[in-house]
């Protein structure tokens, strides 16, 4: 793990330590390899992983986790990848004991998982997944949302895990419903708690060694969510440029929220769900 210290001298500084730069103290939090970014997740540790489908996955980092063997893992990300790619990988080497996600289609390893109950799966609406996250990374302990009153999200009952014989062992609780009078109307509004973990990991398209991030399109809908969530974000960024270098109004997600940045280059593997073609002269 890196530590802070100070340097000075105009050299390129080494992974996360802090460096004298023309008098001030920099914080620079670059850190060498995948692999070392990811070295201090131990067994047992709750993950927020960004990634839309497979737009955003950070799977320099996914993989280096993967390859330190580390396991038990609770996950809170959109989806889990497909059955070889993205969260997938763990998930196929049965590294994760629970999801929370909002949409676990395209993976039948976890269909596999979670109907025999090897695999605990907290679903959550997309929309709500996301306020969890950002009122977690906002220091909102809870907050109270329309979606899914009048259901099993709000009733409980909806199965998290199954026993081998397919009957349910652990279901989700009943949610606290009021009724809050909002633009004259009432309604009822069920409570939701936020998220947060222990660790973040998310790709970016830029960032600088103060951990200011951009991302590129879809990879924009939960990277910067999952980011705030965790206690620890590590960035995987296809371009690294130093402070400075990025327009203070094109970045997506500040610095202060991300506290390790791998560069993995921008022909980094990038997968596509479903490829959908025209046919020759259509």
């Amino acid at each position: 793990m890196a530590r802070a210290r100070f340097r000075r001298g105009p050299a390129r500084p080494h992974a996360g330590r802090k460096h004298v730069f023309e008098g001030a103290h920099v914080i620079d939090k670059e850190w060498a390899s995948a692999t070392d970014a990811v070295a201090d997740i131990r067994d047992g540790a709750s993950l927020a992983v960004g990634g839309f489908g497979l737009s955003g996955n950070p799977i320099a980092l996914i993989e280096a986790l993967l390859a330190q063997g580390t396991t038990d893992l609770s996950i809170v990300s959109n989806n889990c990848g497909v059955d070889d790619w993205g969260l997938g990988v763990l998930l196929r080497a049965q590294r994760i004991r629970k999801m929370t996600s909002s949409y676990v289609g395209e993976n039948k390893e976890f269909e596999r998982q979670f109907l025999s109950g090897e695999l605990e799966l907290e679903l959550t609406p997309q929309g709500t997944l996301a306020e969890k996250l950002r009122a977690g990374g906002s220091g909102i302990a809870a907050f109270y949302t329309q979606t899914g009153v009048g259901t099993q999200v709000a009733e409980g009952g909806l199965p998290r895990r199954y026993h081998p014989d397919g009957t349910v062992d652990v279901a989700s609780p009943a949610k606290d419903v009021r009724t809050f009078d909002t633009a004259g109307t009432p309604g009822e509004y069920v409570l939701e708690e936020a998220i947060t973990t222990d660790y973040a990991l998310v790709h970016a398209l830029v960032g600088d060694r103060h951990g200011n991030l951009i991302f590129n399109k879809a990879a924009r809908n939960f990277n910067p969510l999952a980011a705030m969530a965790g206690r620890v974000c590590i960035a995987q960024v296809e371009r690294l440029v130093e402070p400075g270098e990025l327009d203070p109004d094109t970045i997506h997600l500040p610095g202060v929220f991300v506290h390790r940045v791998v560069e993995v280059g921008t022909d980094i593997p990038k997968r596509i769900e479903r490829r959908t073609v025209a046919a020759e002269g259509a």
